[in-house]
């Protein structure tokens, strides 16, 4: 059973400036920083008479995307069969959408597997106003510090997530189930605050110094320099800005769990799944994050398989590989379909209903299949705010070609970041969303 806490809000402390310390910090190049949008609490201080329903994103992938023909219905509309690797969803399928050749239009093998969120190669982020910020880190700048984690990234059975990017390309990285469950339910003791308390004073002062000495040297340099420092003191101020997140939590208790503290390491895959589920569940019920992004993984020896998943994905048609993808992939979605049973079945105490009538999850890989290509991605989207129950078949040829991040861009909006443009988004799925 989870116990809610009311939260008091802690006031803001005066940084002094580091003087005589000897300080410094180097330069690096970085990209151009956030600027966040209102909240629904925000909105709703300023008077806006439209009241918004708490929303929230989940984005679950994988590494090496789906069998192409056992993911693809053949048939498009509402009356489509599930495919084999669909068909442990098949109960939720008037809650879920499934797409058809959405991409991002790359050609980058593994290397597209971190675009899936944002459709942008961290090296082109600077030609881009928003650079590669990726679609969960986008609503978090938007919710700014409305919960004590503004995003989760997390990872199962040994996955590399790699999908989540600020605005400045840092890559996000995810934690696994005993992190993850610290991360929610145990708190520091008094003296561990403190000492936290007088970490986020000291980099708070020695951003304050890095600042101080940055723009004195602006002054003296080229206008292309001057470009890359402006990158960099931005990146800087976002910084700031997460410490301050950080600090506004840090004396507030967090919820609490009879859920057993998981082990570092699970023998059974279906064990860390199982955990790993509950414990996103949790964190969406007890209000700890509203944006979560997962990567989902196996081990060999996993489902009694003697393979790695990637062997698996260079199956090559090769009917014993096939089949062991298939039962990887399989086994993947049973869990996705669990974890939107629980979402269904545990109650929203924020808007009413259940959590799935107000989350959006959203499955896929930045790879279609393990033979590296990046076209027609294996996407799929279910919860609340959309009219779901169809599979939506868009142009195969590049001249039509619709792009991924028109529905990343349609997830912002559902999500109420009011923009008309993401990534490299042409438009959005303006049918798809709830009136």
């Amino acid at each position: 059973m989870i116990n809610n806490h009311s939260f008091r809000k802690r006031g803001s402390r005066r940084r002094h400036f580091l003087k005589g310390v000897g300080v410094t910090m180097a330069l690096p190049v970085m990209e151009s920083m956030a600027s966040g949008g209102d909240s629904a609490e925000d909105a709703a201080e300023q008077g806006n008479p439209k009241k918004r329903s708490v929303k929230r994103m989940v984005n679950l992938s994988n590494a090496f995307g789906m069998y192409p023909s056992a993911f693809f219905p053949e048939d498009a509309g509402d009356d489509y069969r599930m495919p084999e690797l669909l068909k442990p969803l098949e109960r939720h399928r008037r809650e879920m959408t499934v797409f058809s050749n959405l991409d991002h239009g790359l050609s980058l093998g593994h290397a597209g597997t971190p675009t899936l969120l944002n459709g942008i190669e961290s090296k082109n982020a600077r030609f881009h106003p928003d650079g590669n910020i990726s679609v969960d880190q986008r609503a978090a700048e938007w919710l700014k510090a409305t919960n004590r984690f503004p995003s989760l990234q997390t990872t199962v059975r040994g996955a590399k997530n790699s999908l989540s990017w600020t605005r400045n390309a840092v890559n996000l990285h995810g934690i696994g189930c005993k992190a993850l469950y610290n991360k929610l339910f145990l708190d520091l003791d008094e003296q561990g605050r403190a000492r936290q308390d007088q970490r986020y004073e000291q980099e708070a002062s020695i951003l304050d110094v890095v600042l101080d000495q940055a723009k004195s040297v602006h002054r003296r340099i080229g206008k292309n320099d001057q470009r890359k420092l402006d990158e960099y003191l931005n990146s800087v101020r976002g910084l700031e800005n997460r410490f301050a997140q950080e600090s506004q939590w840090l004396h507030k208790n967090k919820p609490r769990t009879q859920l057993p503290e998981p082990p570092v390491r699970f023998d059974r895959i279906e064990d860390e799944y199982d955990v790993h589920m509950e414990l996103l569940t949790l964190a969406l019920q007890t209000d700890s994050t509203r944006i979560i992004t997962t990567d989902l993984g196996m081990q060999p020896g996993d489902l009694d398989l003697p393979l790695t998943y990637h062997a698996y994905s260079h199956h090559g048609e090769l009917p014993e590989l096939v089949e062991g993808l298939v039962a990887i992939e399989k086994f993947q979605m049973g869990y996705v379909a669990r974890f939107l049973d629980r979402l269904k079945e545990t109650e929203d105490l924020i808007n009413g209903g259940t959590l799935l009538d107000h989350t959006m999850v959203l499955f896929g890989c930045g790879m279609a299949t393990g033979h590296h290509s990046n076209r027609n991605l294996p996407v799929f989207l279910a919860g609340g705010g959309f009219k779901h129950g169809e599979h939506k078949a868009y142009p195969a040829n590049r001249e039509s070609k619709v792009p991924l991040c028109n529905l990343l861009l349609t997830m912002l909006q559902n999500f109420g970041v009011e923009t008309d443009r993401f990534g490299t988004s042409t438009g959005t799925f303006a049918g798809l969303l709830e009136t």
